[in-house]
């Protein structure tokens, strides 16, 4: 009766292990997943924007030229991001990360989309602050106007962007606590309940 029990606790033990794993495995492919989506879209905006604002900035003259000139300067930064993002999230392998790393990698994406969102709200004051300094110089004002408003449209964009990134990967969390629930550690001993 004691080896059947013992057998029993194993192969429930040999159980849970697979069952977190293969939750692991698909927590990871879906935030990479997700990853890869977003890059595609900031990828796909720094495209149209350096296409547009390449052979707008060549046709327009004054204000409108430098605010198709930043526009395509600015999304050759962002479509390196895209690209670099892509490629991590290409490179990486959902199976080999464990519960911690899932968890830490979970949080960690969120926490760029959340950051990035405020350094946005930053680039939308600094291009009403180009705006608002054209008012008051006689040195090139059309284009402290037009990299003025290029800036705010990107960081109104990038904002929006972070953002819904950041919503998007927060429902990955969820998916975390069937994972967690049962675990306990009081300081000096590590517990798991089950409830069948």
């Amino acid at each position: 009766m004691k080896r059947i029990i013992l057998t029993l606790t194993f192969l429930n033990f040999l159980a849970l292990g697979y069952a977190q794993v293969q939750g692991l495995d698909g927590i990871n492919a879906g935030r990479l997943h997700k990853q890869k989506v977003s890059m595609l879209v900031l990828g796909g905006w720094a495209v149209g924007n350096i296409a547009a604002g390449s052979v707008l900035a060549t046709r327009r003259e004054g204000e409108d030229k430098y605010f198709h000139l930043m526009n395509a300067g600015w999304n050759l930064v962002n479509l390196g991001l895209a690209t670099a993002g892509y490629l991590g999230a290409t490179g990486a392998s959902p199976e080999a990360l464990g519960l911690y790393a899932t968890i830490n990698e979970q949080h960690k994406i969120q926490k760029i989309f959340l950051f990035n969102a405020g350094l946005d709200v930053g680039y939308m004051m600094g291009g009403l602050y180009l705006m608002e300094r054209s008012k008051r110089t006689e040195n090139k004002p059309e284009r402290l106007r037009g990299f003025g408003k290029s800036i705010l449209l990107q960081g109104a964009f990038l904002f929006a962007f972070d953002l819904g990134a950041y919503f998007w990967q927060s429902k990955g969390n969820a998916r975390l606590r069937p994972l967690l629930e049962g675990l306990s550690f009081d300081g000096q001993s590590l517990g798991m309940v089950w409830q069948f």
